[in-house]
């Protein structure tokens, strides 16, 4: 080192970084330059082909309009020529959008409207020929609009005057696309060219720099690597002239003291024997346990707990795992019985070679576990709220099972009873005797007896159908609304959108069953509805069921609080089969709008 500083003083350096950001900053420029460059170029050729594709299509229009346009000279009857008209209609918007949006560009059909003088000037002289076809067009069109219907004569010179100008618009479309063609491929020459001349740049700064900056950098860096090996060579004779090995040495006791004072006050961190006697104990452990009498004969489990229980659970940790190392929580209490919880490691280490011990580093973390204990309360306390939940749901359910059978079964002995004891009395009475009398109570009989069929199909039908056993969910279901349509006179629809036709397993089947049911009842009991759709719809792994209502709604949160048995039962029933299942149940209603319950179930 010289007065002024080495090859790699400040001023070097100063130099040097100045060659590095000049020399990246220009590469920088020149690559963003380029980039900007070719990108405003492609950016003005991506509507090129839309723009090309739009054109030549223009002459596809005017030849389909031209043949629609014909055509009409061969159709006789107004309903034909109505058809043909809308086509021709079509056609027409579609040329004249695409037309103008050449002229005058369109984001939707992604076309700029820049166009070049030349192809201004060929749309000059296009314009006129496109606007007689137009003109032509739309008056075919009003006249085949008339009532009552126009004869073919009416349309002919109009046709004639799209048949005359229909060449010279391909004539000159077919010069406009060829013109945007010249141009798209200017376009692509032009950048090319761009390419090359930002590529030859490039190279250039590139040469210059390795010339100006990187070549002279490198001789600079070799020169310095011969002073610094020089200077090594320096720094080894003056090594063997001094007592390195003492200093080292010094320093080293110096660091490992430091080490050791800052373990003691930082960590919780102890020493002890392979039988857990304890060697050493940091000051902050010290502090936590309130040990003070240190000796070499103290128990470390004795240190960390007076509990006898957490001691001897200690001790058999240490004695486990004083080869192998361990690292879990341990729970302690100090000498005031306050609980401590510690995230304790036990690492087994050798001093010297006939010696070993066990490091014992832990940090506290009673904050911490107090929380999960508390967090594992609460939840075993939530879990217990449920159960009680469903405990109540549970009686519910068996409560409403216990009705329908006692309304069964009153069903059964009012209307069935009473009308077969009726028919019992009515055969008894008969006096064959007495033919008119006889012939008229026959009569009543068969009244009777269809009454009862039809109380009996009642009562059987609102039990488990035969249908869905026997043919599955959805001929149960159609069974179910053409029933109850019935016997309701309302108007029940099912309708499978998908022509769904699997069968299901018998309990998922039995319980979409229930719940459909469920909801066609509520809607046909509470909502005042006429008119009931139950929808059918399947994917590959869900199956839909949508049942809407017109009826008068209701606000769904007052059905949502079924915690402890407040109402709404019908739907808390449907949710659990729906649970149970695996499936999901929504429920949408306004107040005068009707109602809609949807299933989801899933198929796989």
């Amino acid at each position: 080192m010289t007065k002024n500083g080495n090859s790699l003083d400040q001023r070097t350096f100063d130099r040097l970084s100045r060659l590095y950001i000049i020399a990246l900053s220009t590469i920088a420029v020149s690559v963003l330059v380029s980039q900007m460059l070719v990108r405003k170029h492609l950016n003005d050729q991506q509507s090129d082909s839309s723009v090309i594709n739009v054109a030549g299509r223009q002459r596809m229009l005017s030849q389909k309009l031209t043949k629609e346009i014909v055509s009409l000279s061969t159709e006789n009857t107004s309903t034909e020529r109505l058809l043909l008209k809308n086509k021709i209609k079509q056609t027409l918007k579609v040329w004249e959008r695409s037309h103008q949006a050449l002229q005058n560009g369109n984001d939707s059909l992604g076309l700029p409207g820049n166009n070049s003088e030349v192809v201004k000037a060929k749309f000059e002289v296009l314009n006129p020929t496109f606007q007689t076809i137009s003109d032509a067009s739309k008056s075919i069109i009003e006249k085949i609009e008339k009532v009552p219907p126009l004869p073919l004569s009416v349309f002919m010179d109009d046709i004639e005057r799209v048949k005359e100008n229909e060449g010279h618009f391909l004539l000159v479309m077919d010069h406009i696309v060829n013109q945007y063609d010249l141009e798209a491929d200017a376009k692509v020459s032009w950048l090319r060219t761009l390419e090359l001349l930002l590529t030859a740049l490039t190279i250039l700064i590139l040469l210059a720099e390795f010339l100006f900056i990187f070549w002279p950098t490198a001789k600079s860096v070799r020169a310095t690597l011969s002073d610094l090996l020089i200077a090594e060579k320096k720094a080894k004779k003056m090594a063997f002239d001094a007592d390195e090995l003492s200093i080292s040495k010094e320093k080293s006791i110096k660091e490992l003291r430091a080490l050791s004072h800052a373990m003691d006050e930082t960590l919780l961190f102890a020493r002890i024997s392979p039988n857990g006697t304890l060697v050493h104990m940091g000051k902050k452990f010290s502090r936590l346990f309130k040990f003070t009498n240190f000796s070499r004969a103290s128990n470390f489990s004795e240190v960390l707990s007076i509990n006898e229980k957490e001691q001897l659970e200690l001790e058999n940790l240490i004695a486990k795992h004083k080869k192998t190392g361990w690292q879990g929580e341990v729970k302690a209490t100090t000498k005031d019985k306050h609980d401590v919880w510690l995230e304790m490691a036990i690492i087994p280490f050798n001093p010297t070679d006939d010696k070993s011990e066990l490091l014992i580093i832990a940090s506290e973390i009673t904050a911490r576990k107090t929380a999960q204990i508390e967090i594992a309360r609460l939840t075993k306390e939530s879990f217990e709220e449920k159960m009680d939940q469903q405990k109540v749901i549970s009686s519910k359910i068996i409560e409403n099972q216990e009705k329908e059978q006692n309304r069964i079964a009153k069903d059964v002995h009012d209307g069935i009873g009473q009308m077969l004891t009726g028919l019992k009395y009515n055969l008894e009475s008969i006096d064959i005797k007495d033919i008119d009398k006889t012939a008229s109570k026959i009569e009543h009989l068969k009244e009777l007896t269809t009454n009862i069929i039809k109380g009996v199909r009642t009562a059987t039908f609102n039990l488990t159908p035969p249908e869905l056993s026997d043919h599955g969910i959805v001929p149960a279901i159609s069974k179910l609304t053409l029933e109850l349509g019935k016997l309701t006179a309302k108007e029940i629809v099912l309708f499978n959108k998908t022509d769904f036709n699997q069968r299901l397993d018998s309990l998922v089947e039995i319980n979409i069953y229930r719940i459909v049911q469920e909801a066609i009842n509520n809607a046909i009991k509470y909502a005042n509805s006429t008119h009931i759709l139950v929808s059918l719809s399947h994917s590959e792994n869900i199956l839909s069921i949508v049942v809407d209502d017109n009826g008068k709604g209701f606000d769904p949160d007052k059905v949502k609080n079924v915690k402890n048995g407040d109402g709404g039962m019908g739907m808390t029933f449907m949710r659990e089969r729906i649970k149970y299942i695996d499936g999901r149940l929504f429920l949408n209603s306004e107040i005068d709008k009707g109602t809609r319950v949807t299933l989801n179930i899933p198929l796989s």
